[in-house]
């Protein structure tokens, strides 16, 4: 029987090795704009997000948007849009996509509260969707397709 890598490369994906933390999240690491950061692998996410703080640290360029963040824990956060960013997991790319930014002061105080390192991002289910993504939790993988 064919390994899910196997059969996974056969079919143009790319394997992106996960971090379990103490807190049971995935972490990933991810580039946006040529910027390497840290990021919560969230498939409940509906959107890939990047804290308020790190928009010059990751090159974006940022406007108003209308979309109210609620994660949580919290609701009705105010958000900022920058689209056209570059975001870059692995060997896996996607040009001109749009990212959320918001407070993650409460998601990294929860992590770090647990003894996990505080993350610039979560990487969201649109990436997922866009990458056709395959999560395996055994081996702690995540494969997306180029």
């Amino acid at each position: 029987m064919k390994s899910l890598k196997k059969f996974l490369r056969s079919k143009s994906y790319v394997r992106i090795p996960l971090v379990l933390t103490e807190t049971n999240h995935f972490e990933i690491t991810a580039k946006i704009n040529g910027v390497s950061g840290r990021f919560i692998l969230d498939t409940g996410a509906s959107n890939t997000c990047v804290g308020m703080d790190k928009i010059e640290f990751f090159q974006m360029v940022s406007e108003v948007s209308d979309i109210k963040a609620a994660g949580a824990g919290a609701t009705e956060m105010e958000t900022l849009i920058s689209s056209k960013n570059k975001i870059e997991i692995g060997d896996w790319s996607k040009k001109k996509h749009k990212i959320v930014l918001f407070d993650l002061i409460h998601v990294n105080q929860a992590l770090t509260s647990h003894n996990s390192l505080p993350v610039d991002g979560i990487i969201g289910a649109d990436i997922l969707k866009k990458g056709k993504a395959v999560i395996d939790y055994n081996k702690k993988n995540l494969y997306l397709k180029k």
